[in-house]
């Protein structure tokens, strides 16, 4: 009997865990205060990984511009600061947050550097790689073809795993709180547009 009653309180547990939802997660903002996911409730989300020495860096003006464009019927972009990448995300949070606001006029909100893989990843991010894998590189985009050769070179196993590949990397989330793509560094503005348009 205690062996059943734990089997299903196993399950209860897995349950729980599996349904769990964006919304759930708490994260710290540029002042080291507790923000709660839903807080974003009934918006259309996108939550990127950024870095401000990146090749990739000037996507905060499309991103910017992207803000501007539909803030105003319940979208909103969320920023996380991180230096895994080519350590490409140093200063402080007040450092990085001046250089967005001075050099690319960003007005979505920023959130403290966080790490998006390996054992200290920030839990948010754990649960948007589960919920959206690694699908590839755009292979209309030129870069793709130099980003799949370090890849391969650093994990030849690369493809297989949901982990971040870099900077820039997009998750887009419904009303709902559902992961409902991801778009890798490579994937144009317009793709990711498009989608959105479909949300709202």
């Amino acid at each position: 009997m205690k062996k059943l009653l734990f089997v299903l309180m196993s399950f209860i547990t897995l349950g729980v865990y599996a349904q769990n939802s964006l919304y759930d997660y708490t994260v710290k903002d540029l002042e080291g205060e507790d923000v709660s996911m839903k807080d974003y409730s009934g918006k259309v989300l996108l939550i990127v990984n950024t870095a401000t020495k990146c090749g990739f860096t000037p996507q905060y003006k499309e991103l910017e511009a992207l803000y501007e464009k539909y803030e105003a019927k319940g979208f909103t972009i969320l920023d996380f600061p991180c230096n895994q990448f080519g350590q490409q995300a140093p200063g402080s949070n007040e450092e990085i947050h001046e250089f967005c606001t001075l050099n690319y006029n960003t007005q979505f909100p920023q959130f403290d550097k966080i790490d998006v893989n390996g054992e200290n990843q920030a839990p948010i991010y754990a649960f948007l790689k589960d919920k959206q894998g690694f699908k590839g590189f755009d292979p209309e985009n030129p870069t793709s073809k130099m980003m799949d050769q370090m890849m391969s070179r650093q994990d030849p196993d690369y493809k297989n795993k949901s982990d971040i590949k870099w900077n820039f990397t997009k998750f887009l989330v419904n009303q709902q709180g559902e992961v409902i793509a991801r778009f890798e560094p490579m994937d144009s503005i317009e793709k990711i547009e498009a989608l959105i348009n479909t949300l709202l």
